[in-house]
């Protein structure tokens, strides 16, 4: 059978997952009485609460007798780790851009590596029933963004589809026609994308996505390069720079058919297939027939930029909310992770029952913690630190975001301001239409955590911020951090309402009456910039005199409301999220206050 194989590359939101459906359903992968889920790519949880896609999935439908393998790859920076591998294994892309916002900075991370390994990109601009849609600038856009990354001649001249993804339809204009549904996409996907390039010789497959499955083990998936493989052949495994890691034999072949993994006893070169049987082959590593000796080069993968240490829950309430809380299953899970995700790095920690976890931004750990919670883990986690790298001359280097802010007019004074006080350089600032500007920073990744729910409180939720990697550059100096101090508990028990409604002038509460608190933990913000230890267990004294305006219900107001990434840009350096998968608490590293004295001044000791 023909072959083609296409990734979807888009921005978050942009409709790509939403496309992939349309073009399963009108290509037959599924029946038309047959139940399927909205977004059927997004089938993890938390993929479907965010709406986001964070792990690359992989499908395939038939169009007049040749078969066209989908890929479908995050659009979020963070998870750059399975973009760089996915494009290896495909010819051509689809580059899905929103009719009113246009091409965006997620969207030039991915493109920027398919266009370096040579894709001829298809552009679709989607949403065009949008009452803001405005194609032909955008295509505009989209030309520049692809002359500034340096695409060839070929690259640019690329064809055009407009359409709606949600209303299934693309065509060749704006306007139509729509009964064609996705006929046309089809078809030049055909026209257009070229036949997988199939090398001669044994086999050989780079492995591109990595899973564990209870049945059958690791589960390797990447593209057939060249030969065939057959279930029960002997194959190895040979590392980046060709050193033997195993050799085995192959117990399953999985071929992508709809939206299913079917097994197939044979698969032939330039088909993307998935095997089991290998223990130890890994994501990058070549896995070739026995007679091979030179591996596949794979491409190499951009640095984690924000550590975080993930320790083992010692506060009072330890192992009350969730049953893996020992240091050894959270090291197992951590490492489980690791072999999966080659954008994390998971070592151990200097400290006891600790382990250091390196990712590409905070919102990649934020969703590895997310999804442990839910497994029943408890653990705490440390405030995220930038992974910084000293040069051979002593120069310290961190690494530096290119980030883009669309916001209202009004608000560009508020965000120019907060963002030069993170140490970020203004690159450039122009209208994008509709009374907004579009401002672009170069920024230390560490000036940026926590900056997410800042933004939106002075925008009055109006700005759009994106941030990609840039650069290592120069260290550029302390950045102010949080001005206030907290409010923590002196006691443990349940928090008291009479008690709550007492501490309200001393700032904002955290907690809400009948939490359970205990010695050291964070029940609140303080209103001046040193923290305060208070007794949220205090009743009212009773008394045997009644009157009726004493006794009145106390009126709380609402606490701040602490979600896992708002925490962990919150906490400072000497505190940490306590995570359970009932319960989000903030707590001081050092429990005991004299404790903590001592280690403030052991400190100061130290800085004298």
């Amino acid at each position: 059978m023909n072959m083609r194989n296409i990734a979807i590359i888009a921005h978050v939101d942009h409709g790509k997952t939403t496309l992939v459906d349309k073009l399963l359903g009108q290509s037959g992968a599924f029946r038309e009485n047959q139940r399927v889920a909205e977004r059927v790519m997004d089938s993890n949880e938390l993929e479907r609460e965010r709406g986001i896609t964070i792990l690359a999935k992989c499908t395939s439908v038939v169009w007049k007798g040749t078969r066209i393998n989908i890929v479908d790859t995050p659009g979020h920076a963070d998870f750059g780790g399975e973009v760089e591998r996915i494009l290896s294994m495909v010819d051509g892309a689809i580059v899905l851009v929103d009719a009113s916002e246009g091409p965006m900075p997620q969207t030039k991370f991915v493109v920027s590596k398919a266009l370096k390994i040579g894709l001829k990109p298809i552009v679709a601009v989607n949403k065009i029933d949008k009452q803001d849609a405005r194609p032909g600038e955008v295509v505009n856009e989209v030309f520049d963004l692809f002359a500034a990354l340096d695409a060839d001649d070929s690259q640019l001249d690329f064809p055009i589809l407009y359409g709606s993804a949600k209303q299934g339809w693309m065509a060749l204009s704006p306007e139509g026609p729509k009964d064609q549904g996705m006929a046309p996409l089809f078809d030049l996907v055909l026209r257009h994308v070229a036949e997988p390039a199939v090398q001669t010789g044994p086999f050989r497959m780079l492995g591109t996505i990595l899973e564990a499955n209870p049945y059958l083990g690791r589960i390797i998936t990447g593209r057939i390069h060249s030969g065939t493989v057959r279930s029960n052949q002997t194959i190895k495994a040979l590392s980046h720079d060709g050193r033997l890691i195993e050799q085995g034999r192959v117990s399953k072949i999985l071929a992508f058919r709809g939206i299913e993994r079917q097994p197939i006893d044979m698969g032939e070169a330039g088909d993307i297939v998935a095997i089991a049987g290998l223990g130890k082959g890994s994501v990058a590593d070549t896995f070739c027939a026995v007679e091979v000796t030179e591996p596949l080069h794979a491409q190499p993968i951009d640095p984690p930029t924000v550590a975080m240490s993930f320790l083992v829950n010692d506060s009072p309430l330890a192992g009350t909310e969730g049953d893996k809380v020992t240091s050894r299953v959270i090291r197992d899970r951590l490492l489980r992770e690791a072999e999966g995700n080659v954008a994390l790095r998971v070592s151990e920690a200097a400290g006891k029952d600790a382990m250091e976890v390196a990712g590409r931004g905070e919102l990649q750990l934020a969703i590895l913690i997310e999804q442990m919670r839910r497994e029943g883990f408890e653990l705490s986690v440390s405030r995220p630190k930038v992974v910084l790298k000293r040069q051979s001359s002593g120069e310290l280097l961190e690494p530096i975001e290119e980030v883009m802010i669309d916001v209202d007019e009004e608000h560009s004074g508020i965000v120019v301001q907060k963002m030069s006080e993170r140490k970020a350089e203004m690159v450039e600032m122009r209208p994008s239409g509709g009374g907004r500007l579009r401002l672009v920073f170069h920024a230390p990744t560490r000036g940026l955590i926590g900056y997410q729910g800042e933004l939106l409180t002075d925008t009055r939720g109006t700005a759009v911020m994106n941030r990609l990697f840039h650069a290592y550059a120069p260290f550029k100096g302390e950045i102010a951090g949080r001005r206030n101090g907290v409010l923590i508990a002196n006691e443990q028990g349940e928090a008291v309402a009479y008690a709550l409604w007492n501490l309200e002038d001393r700032g904002p509460m955290m907690i809400e009456p009948g939490w359970k608190v205990y010695q050291g933990m964070i029940v609140g913000e303080h209103t001046r910039d040193n923290d305060l230890e208070v007794n949220v267990l205090k009743g009212k004294k009773l008394t045997n005199i009644r009157t009726t305006s004493k006794d009145e219900a106390v009126r709380l107001t609402p606490p701040v409301r602490m979600t896992l990434e708002k925490a962990l840009a919150y906490i400072q350096d000497d505190e940490l999220v306590e995570v359970t998968p009932k319960s989000i608490r903030l707590r001081k590293l050092i429990l005991d206050p004299n404790d903590r004295k001592k280690a403030v001044r052991m400190k100061e000791a130290e800085t004298v």
